[in-house]
């Protein structure tokens, strides 16, 4: 009878025992991903989920972070580009790498001249590569350099415009003078330089407003022109282009008639510049647009037609007062023109 007590008593431990075991394997199941993540079990530590990390901090991750972009509007067109545009290339325009300068951007890729940056880029190429000259692209080296915004020229042919375009969100800087302050305002907002492009517009509001109280209607009645020598050729620009929007807009001298006339960057004769006849001349010649016509300059300036002409004879022809591969409209162009032309011509 002892025996049999025992027997039914252990039985019942047993049953008691697996019902415990049962209940607790059931909320083990039921609650185990948040058991685990609550405790920090041993699985949790071993194995964790990659996509539980996205989940919870999404807004941290990489890849979210690569993806974020942001709209911004440049001359009346609108543009989709990365939150964070730090690694910039420009190609072809030569007005983003003047703003480049006054904004302290440096670029990953710029534009070289027979394959050297030019010395006055020093300062914002120290970590970039050449992406090739200025009218020739190297699409395979913007490519490897992976940028975030491509800064191009509103001067590409359309074929260049669409390989550009396959790399990365392309921006055509405009060619035109008048637009300087848009294209400077563009490279601050996709660098977060506002306040530097500001300063420099200010800057030069403030030599202007100087420049004209100086000059007053000292050249009321003179003919100023500006030229280029390019490829061994004179060449005229129209009031929009070139340094001419500093002349005759900001500084308010008589736009001669050949200039209104001009419908883009023009080749003129030895015979036209002299039928112009201008009081003051200002010349730009660089080496580098010149290299296969290096006397270019100097032929002009002994030419017996050109040494009649008044800004010759008065001693009014003035060469490289900036230097020579100044585009001439862009920000970094405007304020050293200005300072130098505003010096000559007050003389």
């Amino acid at each position: 009878m002892k025996k049999m007590k025992r027997s039914f008593w252990i039985a019942g431990l047993v049953v008691l025992f697996v019902l415990a075991l049962t209940a607790c394997g059931g909320n083990g199941s039921n609650n185990q991903t948040g058991n685990s993540a609550a405790a920090g079990g041993s699985a949790a530590n071993a194995a964790p989920s990659a996509t539980a990390e996205v989940t919870l901090e999404p807004s941290s991750s990489p890849a979210a972070a690569e993806s974020a972009t942001r709209t911004i509007e440049y001359m009346g067109e609108q543009y989709t580009v990365p939150a964070n545009a730090e690694r910039i290339v420009i190609t072809g325009a030569m007005e983003a790498m003047e703003d480049a300068l006054v904004l302290d951007v440096h670029p990953v890729g710029a534009i070289t001249f027979g394959g050297a940056f030019p010395e006055r880029f020093a300062a914002i190429t120290d970590k970039a590569e050449s992406i090739g000259e200025k009218t020739e692209p190297n699409f395979e080296t913007i490519l490897k350099l992976k940028p975030d915004v491509i800064l191009g020229t509103t001067k590409f042919k359309p074929e260049v415009v669409e390989q550009l375009k396959k790399i990365a969100p392309l921006i055509q800087v405009s060619h035109i003078a008048s637009n300087w302050e848009a294209n400077l305002n563009l490279l601050a907002e996709l660098t977060g330089k506002q306040d530097k492009a500001q300063a420099a517009i200010a800057e030069y509001q403030a030599d202007l407003g100087k420049a004209k109280a100086l000059l007053g209607d000292k050249l009321k009645d003179k003919k100023v022109v500006a030229l280029r020598i390019r490829a061994g050729q004179v060449f005229i620009f129209p009031a929009a282009v070139f340094v001419n929007p500093i002349l005759y807009n900001d500084l308010g001298l008589a736009v001669p008639a050949e200039v209104e006339a001009a419908k883009a960057q023009e080749a003129i004769s030895v015979e036209q510049l002299a039928a112009m006849n201008p009081d003051i001349l200002f010349l730009q010649f660089a080496a580098d647009e010149n290299a296969e016509a290096a006397t270019a300059l100097e032929d002009l300036q002994n030419n017996p037609i050109i040494r009649k002409i008044n800004a010759m004879k008065n001693d009014k022809t003035f060469v490289n007062v900036i230097d020579p591969l100044a585009e001439g409209g862009p920000a970094w162009s405007r304020v050293q023109f200005l300072k130098a032309a505003v010096e000559q011509l007050n003389k």
